[in-house]
């Protein structure tokens, strides 16, 4: 079975341009299990459903995995709760859904097919059976600006409960793509379609370039029969031992790191020697234990400019191994007071030396800084992640002040590093860490020796931005616009004409 690099080497060695469309299935194929599911636990779990309600919502889901009932009758009976809703608030409950529950099994694998063919200009659409409530959050965090999703009725801003026709399930999704391409130049004998179900077969029979993803049982049985191209990501899902075992060992490879540092200690009574052997053999130990590996671009900033302080964007719980890994050694770091109570990273973290930090409290949390501000002017350099928690998604959360306080007070550079993709390797919430290549670029240091405390809001704005840039979410469109381009793409249209854009012969 081909891998998800034969995905990606596929696209990137092929054609490019705005004629070729790359079509996303979201559930099963984007990510891992299904939307919906996360949906009704949310509903549940916040008092939204009732239990008649969630009964009704099972019997339907029933009746339509049966056949008994079509795709439409079971939305239109499962979101009849929604009637009277004022959208907007459908739009904010779906988007606090995906931040709890969707963003973190997204497959890594996802956002690298879409790289691949967003940088040969092709035209990227996700086509879900889903509500745009579920569609739009994952379509934002993946840079997609188009998607065709299941809409329901909306009338002077109140949402009736109703499913707009055809619902994009089955037929309705090639229904919604023919509408879609109606005003496009977009040859669909060149495009390509991902998916994990056989109802999606009349979009997959358009296509030039069907290409079935973690399929079930019988779109596997049909790919096998018409020599289509089976692909399965691993990337989310259920944990092998072996990363558990991984993940374990990582922790304990702090137990041989500490016995090395206080043997160092106990001959020569150098505490910061003693640190610096700890934290640069745990970084060595525990990112070969997970499988982590580094591919940094602008090494030689890490070593230019010392003491300095360090920032680094915060995605996953293993952003701390990474820039342990980087920074190597004469440093120590900032964290939130929560840390500390943590079992084994709480212990490690006190003895690298960690300055804890009571975020509660402006006042204390100032003059917890101060020694930061001591252990930066006596030489030793400050890790801090400015966003202050792990973002949900790879989206860059806003900026706190305290690290560019102590650079200012110091006198000190600020040495950008960029983390693109941690979450590869450990979501926000998961527990366990799987073998990953994080992609880091270092920024060239940021000096801050004429800054002045009235000019701090647009310096820290413009040292944010440098990590916008850096990836690449300087210029995303707003939800606003990718929802309105949604809409009119699913139009309840009969189906048009393929404009004498007939598929080629399978390419396989």
């Amino acid at each position: 079975m081909p891998s998800y690099r034969f995905l990606i080497d596929e696209v990137e060695k092929g054609p490019s341009g705005s004629h070729i469309a790359a079509f996303f299935d979201m559930d099963r194929t984007l990510i891992y299990g299904f939307s919906a599911q996360d949906l009704m636990i949310e509903q549940v779990t916040s008092g939204e459903l009732s239990i008649g309600e969630v009964v009704n919502q099972a019997s339907h889901g029933i009746q339509f995995a049966r056949g008994k009932i079509d795709f439409a009758e079971m939305v239109n009976s499962t979101a009849k709760h929604l009637r009277g809703q004022v959208d907007s608030r459908n739009y904010e409950f779906g988007r606090r859904v995906f931040e709890k529950r969707v963003a973190s099994r997204i497959y890594p694998e996802s956002r690298l097919l879409i790289d691949a063919h967003l940088k040969k200009g092709h035209v990227v659409v996700i086509v879900s059976a889903a509500t745009p409530y579920q569609v739009e959050p994952v379509a934002n965090d993946l840079g997609v600006h188009s998607f065709l999703c299941t809409h329901l009725e909306v009338q002077n801003g109140i949402c009736t409960g109703k499913v707009v026709e055809p619902a994009c399930y089955g037929e309705g999704k090639s229904i919604a793509v023919r509408n879609f391409i109606a005003d496009r130049n977009v040859d669909l004998a060149e495009s390509y379609f991902y998916s994990d179900g056989d109802e999606d077969l009349p979009l997959l029979e358009i296509v030039g370039n069907p290409r079935p993803l973690n399929p079930n049982k019988k779109l596997t049985s049909v790919a096998k029969s018409r020599d289509w191209h089976i692909t399965r990501f691993e990337g989310r899902g259920r944990t092998s031992a072996k990363d558990v075992a991984r993940t374990g060992l990582a922790y304990l490879s702090a137990a041989p790191a500490a016995a090395a540092a206080l043997s160092a200690y106990s001959i020569n009574g150098s505490a910061r020697q003693a640190r610096n052997i700890f934290q640069g053999l745990w970084g060595e130990l525990s990112s070969a234990s997970i499988g982590l590996e580094l591919d940094v671009k602008g090494r030689e900033h890490l070593w230019s400019h010392r003491p300095a302080v360090f920032m680094a964007n915060h995605q996953s719980a293993v952003d701390a191994i990474a820039v342990l890994k980087l920074v190597q050694s004469d440093f120590t770091a900032i964290a939130k007071k929560e840390v500390q109570s943590q079992p084994v990273i709480g212990q490690m973290s006190e003895a690298m030396g960690t300055i804890f930090v009571d975020r509660s409290d402006n006042k204390a949390a100032r003059e917890a800084l101060q020694p930061a501000v001591t252990a930066l002017k006596s030489g030793t350099s400050i890790i801090i992640f400015p966003e202050g928690t792990r973002s949900p998604t790879n989206k860059l959360s806003k900026f706190k002040k305290g690290g560019f306080h102590l650079a200012m007070q110091a006198g000190v550079p600020i040495v950008p590093i960029v983390l693109h993709n941690t979450t590869d390797a450990m979501p926000k919430s998961a527990f366990i860490a799987r073998p990953a290549t994080v992609h880091v670029t270092v920024l060239p240091p940021v000096e801050t020796a004429d800054w002045e405390i009235e000019d701090l809001n647009e310096n820290i704005d413009m040292v944010r931005k440098q990590f916008l840039k850096e990836l690449d979410q300087d210029s995303a469109d707003t939800s606003k616009d990718v929802i309105r381009l949604a809409q009119s793409g699913n139009k309840p249209t009969a189906p048009v004409e393929d404009h004498g854009s007939k598929p080629k012969k399978n390419k396989g």
